[in-house]
């Protein structure tokens, strides 16, 4: 049977099991929110471009995150981003079943498959309910990713962590470790604990399950030192989903007395943890005392956020660069017009997107100053309005332009009203500095901003930046960033070199930050970019040599395989 044939390539060694709630598969595939759908997508695609025998597990989200329209106020709609799987994959035969709050929810699956333009390639399973078995509701559990309340999102995670676990059996893949990116995908744990107790049956009244051995077959990567972030369910629900799926005391133990605690239960269950970023490792071990907290810095796949123009330019000079991109530390050989030219075609191609998607013309000859994430609060996009008139001088002085973008969640009113406000300001700055929103932000859109900016704009609140990636991908591309020392800023910063820090790295510092911004914006970056430009293009390469060579998804990778994956 051909869905057969398609799986069984992958099914002759062990493999490890990377499961998460999202993975950006390709741009035109809205499998994901942002930064930690990019990230999973950006693993798998390393993981193909270094033949690791990975495979992806995650939720197919028929209907998207959602497709982001804005009125002329800034005004955020949400409209349902539905795709059809069988577009781009191939249907699976198997079919699993689990038992949500009383019903017999089944569960198929998906093949899509992560090619590597250097033959590698990386199965990965996309989970759906949506199956004439199911009763109607049930259907919808795979629909909307981050979509519906907390009873929705539960079965979400139910068909992710157990359905996963199960799936991969059904297709006869050998497992030695299971990933989970993020505590979405916490239940497989609680799968492997009652799997063990079904076949290797306790004796009665023996006090627990074989958790060692669980452990030792999982290791967990945490995203987030805000609290939001670290999904949490009621007990009185968790008992009306899950009924008696293991002993509820027993899970106590391991998720938290008082509720379900996902972020608990990863802990608890896995002998490998880690936090995105050596400063946020530090925060994790903060937040969690007693757990031993590693750290595997994130980093980008190269030739996914590399724009053409760079691509083709390493590939003249640095061959073989975006499957060794340590290559990138000997970009000094490359001349500075050449360098230039590259960047000019991707500001091009940026300011054509501006002016197709805004209405905007931006002029070429100006810096332009960039800065795209997730609407929300601690993000801090309104930073750089602190003082209208105080960027007007600088704007005066030294001419910029500026482009934004990102989506905030539906139910984020504050994140909302910050877009909201952000176009309040570019009206205000209307005639003095030349600014955008783009809409629907997306990887496509993503590249553009990242690889066409001058400068790379991050004001995140210390510490509340586990990591952050888009600096990481505006490296590739020569564009140097000017950032709060949060996340992976504190490891890639080397002042005038790689980019600019705003404010020193203490979490007491938060308050002076809008002051240090427009004095590095107005004293010493837009000035060094109206100088000579042999010295702007020498932190370009900085950037590109001492940042891009290391913060991407190949050396990530590397370390996972050592640290976690064959420990």
């Amino acid at each position: 049977m051909r869905s057969r044939h398609l799986i069984t390539p992958f099914t002759n060694h062990p493999r490890i099991g990377y499961f998460s709630m999202e993975i950006a598969l390709a741009p035109d595939i809205p499998t994901y929110s942002g930064g930690l759908g990019v990230l999973a997508g950006d693993t798998l695609r390393s993981a193909a471009d270094l033949r690791l025998p990975l495979v992806g597990v995650t939720l197919v989200s028929r209907m998207g995150y959602f497709r982001q329209a804005l009125d002329s106020e800034g005004r955020q709609t949400e409209q349902p981003a539905a795709w059809d799987p069988a577009r781009f994959c191939e249907p699976l035969e198997a079919k699993i079943v689990v038992k949500i709050a009383g019903r017999k929810v089944w569960i198929g699956g998906w093949l899509y498959v992560v090619q590597s333009h250097l033959g590698g390639r990386v199965p990965v399973i996309l989970l759906d309910t949506d199956l004439p078995e199911n009763d109607k509701a049930d259907r919808e559990i795979t629909h909307f990713l981050y979509g519906g309340d907390q009873t929705y999102r539960l079965k979400q995670e139910i068909v992710l962590g157990i359905g996963g676990v199960r799936m991969l059996l059904a297709l006869g893949l050998q497992i030695r470790n299971y990933h989970m990116n993020e505590g979405h995908s916490a239940l497989l744990a609680m799968e492997l604990m009652r799997r063990f107790d079904l076949f290797n049956r306790r004796r009665p009244h023996e006090p627990s399950y074989n958790l060692p051995g669980v452990r030792a077959l999982c290791s967990f990567t945490t995203h987030t030192p805000v609290e939001a972030g670290h999904d949490q369910f009621d007990w009185t629900l968790v008992r009306e989903v899950l009924e008696d799926y293991v002993e509820l005391d027993e899970l106590k133990k391991v998720a938290g007395e008082d509720r379900l605690n996902m972020t608990r239960l990863a802990l608890n269950l896995s002998e490998y943890v880690n936090g995105v970023a050596r400063r946020h490792a530090e925060v994790s071990q903060r937040m969690f005392p007693g757990y031993s907290v590693s750290a595997v810095t994130n980093g980008v796949h190269p030739r996914t956020w590399t724009a053409k123009s760079f691509a083709a330019l390493y590939d003249r000079h640095l061959a073989g660069w975006c499957n060794e991109p340590m290559l990138l530390v000997r970009v000094d050989q490359i001349a500075d017009e050449e360098l230039w030219d590259a960047h000019t075609a991707a500001k091009a191609a940026l300011v054509g997107r501006v002016k197709a998607r805004c209405g905007v013309e931006f002029d070429p000859w100006l810096p332009i100053v960039g800065f795209a994430r997730r609407m929300t609060a601690y993000k801090r996009p309104d930073l750089l309005f602190s003082n209208i008139e105080r960027l007007r001088a600088i704007a005066r002085s030294h001419p910029f332009q500026l482009v934004f973008a990102g989506k905030a969640h539906p139910r984020d009113t504050a994140g909302k009203q910050l877009i909201e406000d952000l176009h309040r300001h570019i009206r205000a700055l209307d005639g003095v500095i030349r600014a955008a929103f783009v809409p629907d932000y997306d990887m496509a859109t993503a590249l553009d901003l990242v690889a066409g900016s001058d400068v790379w704009l991050n004001t995140p609140q210390r510490p509340l930046e586990a990591s952050g990636t888009s600096g990481m991908k505006a490296s590739l591309n020569g564009v140097p960033q000017l950032s709060v020392l949060d996340g992976w800023w504190v490891e890639g910063c080397i002042e005038g070199i790689t980019g600019w820090a705003i404010g020193g790295d203490g979490e007491i510092e938060n308050g002076g930050d809008a002051e240090q911004l427009y004095h590095k914006l107005g004293e010493v970056v837009l000035p060094l970019w109206y100088g000579e430009r042999a010295k702007w293009v020498a932190v370009m390469k900085g950037s590109i040599g001492k940042n891009a060579s290391y913060f991407n998804s190949h050396r990530m990778l590397r370390h996972y395989a050592i640290e976690a994956y064959l420990r």
